[in-house]
């Protein structure tokens, strides 16, 4: 138990911006990380679910509700999964051979590519969420719509064949990943459409499944593309999956 909760603690540290009082890293948990990682998602729901519970309280228009709810979202994992859907659209978008591509996911330089791509994500996610403010229900979902997404990265991040490039991967990897972790994602997504189902009805499952498939869509079109998985892809298929579960869930 004290090594699942060290494999916790570095997991939040690493994927969440909520500051920690100690600094802890072992080796030896580094194989947990991704098992904990839908758990940091159940942190980072929950301060979605809040923030959105004080603004659907407050007497501030849903205008500047959603631009507030939009920041709180993107900001929450301190923006190391945008970094990764920035990378990813650049590389994939450039239309060039598999090396170039490689070479433009690993250059720090933001290219015009990124730019029009956390545009329109800017857009899509505060339109949702004005359209989920306006309305002001099923908030709990958000929770869900965090946790789904992160279970889809943790599952491919230990299923799929990692990218040669990617030493984040390999390190999550590095020894023989386990059934029972390679099930903790699925396991979660299950149980979560189930609780979402008793939170909305139908409308829930349809949040999931939207949550699901945008993730699953967002990976299949980089992995193929660019031949592997990495952390950036990972933040990509994430970044997209959160996103069509919140349209979702301003449509349901």
């Amino acid at each position: 138990m004290k090594r699942i909760f060290r494999a916790f603690y570095m997991t939040l540290g690493m994927f969440c911006a909520i500051p920690l009082p100690w600094l802890i890293w072992d080796d030896d948990c580094v194989i947990l990380m991704m098992p904990c990682f839908p758990f940091v998602g159940l942190v980072i729901g929950g301060i979605w679910w809040l923030a959105a519970k004080l603004l659907l309280l407050s007497t501030i228009h849903t205008a500047l509700s959603a631009a507030i709810l939009t920041l709180v979202m993107l900001s929450a994992a301190g923006f190391i999964h945008l970094d990764g859907y920035m990378d990813t659209s650049d590389a994939v978008l450039s239309r060039r051979d598999h090396e170039e591509k490689i070479r433009i996911l690993k250059d720090p330089h933001t290219g015009s590519f990124s730019v029009i791509m956390v545009a329109l994500l800017f857009l899509f996610q505060y339109a949702a969420t004005f359209a989920f403010l306006d309305k002001g229900t099923h908030a709990l979902l958000l929770i869900l719509i965090a946790v789904i997404s992160r279970c889809g990265s943790a599952y491919t991040t230990l299923v799929l064949t990692p990218a040669p490039h990617s030493s984040n991967v390999n390190m999550y990897r590095k020894v023989s990943i386990k059934l029972l972790y390679k099930s903790i994602g699925p396991l979660i997504t299950i149980l979560s459409t189930v609780i979402a189902f008793y939170i909305a009805g139908i409308g829930g499952v349809i949040v999931c499944a939207a949550a699901v498939l945008g993730y699953g869509a967002a990976m299949a079109y980089v992995y193929i593309d660019l031949k592997g998985v990495s952390g950036d892809l990972a933040g990509f298929a994430l970044v997209i999956s959160e996103l069509c579960g919140l349209i979702a869930l301003a449509i349901i």
